[in-house]
């Protein structure tokens, strides 16, 4: 019986040691595994290669107003965001300088040509191998879908994670006031 009692003992101890280690690996995230806030300058170190072979970078679209989505093929709350993103976001604001990229994570080329296609969204995927355009924003850990909105000087002015109905609803008020500013 004493060894059954240290035995469990030694396991329940262990098993705490598991629920203090946090859930991310950059102790620098936040709550939602985000490592970037609401007025940071947006990281802009790397080119951005769409899934039609197009390239940019977020040094070239300054000047316009940026959504990051990232996203995957395999993202069921991805997917159900998408039409929302394409019909609230892309085609209500594409012709007032608002760019929205989707960022597929880690993903071969031919997997987001046919989530582009399968999704019947006009707006571009982006290819982001090893997920660093993603660890750029946020922990490696943490989940997609989630909404980076870059304002033309290039600062964060809006996140989101997962897809929240009243979030989302949020996100596209934020798009239209920037979209109804002028650059600072």
């Amino acid at each position: 019986m004493k060894i059954k009692l240290l035995t469990l003992s030694a396991v329940l101890f262990t098993l705490s040691g598991f629920a203090q280690q946090p859930k991310f690996e950059n102790t620098n995230a936040d709550s939602r595994g985000y490592l970037v806030k609401i007025g940071d300058k947006a990281p802009d170190d790397f080119e951005l290669v769409l899934h039609d072979g197009k390239k940019t970078t977020l040094k070239e679209l300054k000047g316009k107003i940026v959504i990051l989505q990232f996203t995957a093929a395999w993202c069921k709350v991805c997917r159900e965001e998408m039409p929302y993103l394409e019909k609230d976001i892309w085609q209500a604001y594409k012709n007032k300088d608002v760019v929205l990229i989707g960022v597929d994570r880690d993903e071969p080329l031919d997997v987001v040509q046919k989530f582009h296609k399968d999704m019947n969204i006009t707006y571009p995927l982006a290819l982001d191998p090893g997920a660093k355009i993603f660890q750029k924003f946020a922990d490696k850990k943490a989940g997609v879908t989630r909404n980076v909105v870059i304002d033309r000087d290039g600062y964060i002015r809006f996140l989101t994670r997962l897809y929240d109905k009243e979030e989302f609803s949020l996100l596209v008020k934020n798009v239209k006031e920037l979209t109804e500013r002028t650059s600072k």
